[in-house]
């Protein structure tokens, strides 16, 4: 499926409207316009974790938005802000994530599906240790141009 680059908006224009700074090495072999704008999700996302923001995390969310982080299934954007306000006063305090796109496809006109690899990277660590690495499905919405919540993200162990 084709689409334009116009209708899914400028990444650059979407990370700076989003306060977060604007890392072409993530985009990888996903290099046109449209890909860009959908990987501004996951950059956003990881500045919101790198800030320990629950409500910068959660905003990124369609309101009935859901999540799966460990065995937790969260429905909701307030369920999510919930649940990581909690995190990152525990066990995600200081903590990071780090990802990378490994497929991409314009499913509808208005959705997008991304695939990841990446991780947690916990307080301390430079890097992800084996037992957090992850895969990660992203179901991506355009609700309008440069205008892109995420309607679901489900996160699971390579390993374990």
């Amino acid at each position: 499926m084709t689409t334009s680059a116009a209708s899914w908006g400028d990444a650059a224009e979407i990370l700076a409207e989003a306060g977060v700074a604007d890392d072409p090495d993530y985009y990888g072999a996903f290099t046109s316009p449209a890909e860009k704008a959908v990987l501004t999700v996951p950059l956003r996302i990881q500045a919101a974790w790198a800030a320990n923001d629950a409500d910068a995390f959660a905003d990124i969310f369609t309101e009935n938005g859901s999540e799966l982080i460990g065995d937790d299934q969260l429905n909701g954007r307030e369920a999510i802000r919930e649940y990581l306000t909690a995190a990152f006063a525990g066990v995600f305090k200081g903590s990071r994530v780090r990802g990378w796109a490994l497929s991409l496809q314009f499913i509808a006109d208005d959705v997008a599906l991304l695939t990841t690899g990446g991780g947690v990277v916990l307080a301390g660590a430079t890097d992800i240790a084996p037992e957090h690495e992850l895969r990660s499905t992203w179901v991506i919405l355009r609700e309008a141009p440069g205008r892109l919540r995420l309607v679901s993200h489900q996160s699971s162990p390579v390993k374990g």
